[in-house]
């Protein structure tokens, strides 16, 4: 049976949810990854008011969509970043308070507490998100980061997502992490060493989204090998990086998406260099059952178009694994 997939609702969370519902069902989706932020969840309202997690529920039961995830990548961030300004303009305002970075980063570690329960409430098994990082601002190593700051940095983020994954296990939800250049992990060999932090525990594993790993060099394919029984929640994004050089590398050079000086940009899917028949081969390897969720960026294209052809795309590339060797015919009694 071939896996629902869905359109995460964060880049049309300038629309509401009801808006957004009718559009995708007319795209062709099967359901939603509900954000949480716009309208499409709102956690606090959620807690609040059993109508209100009704009131989700009937708006998606009228377009004859699922819903399999409600997202919080935005609060997630501020759990182990350092605060700046930068994040009053993601966070609520009971997150962001008066902006004193402590208690920002208490408050949005509660949130994401409150986001478990939310997710029980409207019936789901998985909260795709961030965690931030202290460390990401030591990524290039110089001035040379003295002995043990990396290792400071990933006790820091044990020390404040345990207790959260303490209340995902307590109401049966998973965390799955987005790995992504910003936050703790961002490469398989941080992922690994953020599942050693967390001490392997079963409510923390990934949401598997190539788009971040292509452009920086790292095998995406081995991704979903190495962390078989991780992959919680996959996002399907599509990302171009160039042949040649370019006057903006990797890091991007401080410039917006869509410069013709960057060396790589997200684009619509199909229309990059990610091989998502590899995938879709290694997701079957591991038993994933999952939604595909299409997390639709592409700053060149009409996003109802690359809605739409993105969504045919991943359909007529998913496929079941077979349940006979090829060769089984061959063989006599």
């Amino acid at each position: 049976m071939p896996r629902p997939v869905t359109l995460f609702t964060g880049q049309w969370a300038d629309l509401p949810l009801e808006t957004v519902a009718a559009k995708a069902k007319s795209f062709g989706y099967d359901g939603l990854e509900l954000a949480c932020w716009g309208d499409h969840f709102e956690v606090d309202k959620a807690l609040a008011d059993d109508r209100y997690v009704q009131s989700r529920r009937d708006i998606l039961e009228k377009h004859g969509l699922a819903v399999y995830a409600i997202s919080n990548h935005l609060v997630g961030q501020a759990v182990c970043d350092r605060i700046d300004e930068r994040h009053k303009s993601i966070l609520p305002p009971r997150v962001w308070g008066d902006g004193k970075p402590d208690g920002v980063q208490r408050r949005a570690a509660e949130e994401m507490q409150n986001t478990a329960r939310a997710a029980k409430a409207l019936g789901v098994k998985v909260v795709p998100g961030f965690t931030g990082s202290a460390v990401w601002p030591l990524l290039y190593s110089f001035p040379p980061n003295a002995p043990g700051m990396i290792d400071a940095g990933y006790r820091d983020f044990a020390d404040r997502w345990n207790p959260i994954l303490d209340t995902f296990d307590e109401v049966g939800v998973r965390f799955a992490l987005e790995v992504h250049p910003t936050e703790i992990a961002f490469d398989v060999s941080s992922a690994e060493r953020a599942l050693d932090a967390v001490g392997r525990r079963e409510a923390f594993g990934f949401n598997y989204d190539p788009s971040h790993f292509g452009y920086q060099g790292v095998d995406y394919v081995l991704f979903i090998e190495r962390f078989a029984d991780r992959i919680y929640h996959a996002h399907m994004k599509d990302v171009w990086w160039s042949d040649v050089p370019k006057p903006s590398g990797v890091f991007g050079g401080h410039l917006d998406f869509g410069h013709g000086d960057r060396y790589w940009d997200f684009r619509s899917i199909g229309r990059g260099k990610i091989r998502f028949e590899e995938i879709i081969r290694a997701l079957n390897k591991i038993g994933y059952q999952g939604p595909l969720s299409v997390e639709w960026e592409d700053g060149a294209m009409d996003r109802e178009f690359g809605a739409r052809e993105a969504c045919a795309k991943i359909k007529s590339l998913d496929f079941a694994p077979s349940n006979v060797a090829f060769d089984a015919a061959f063989a006599r009694d």
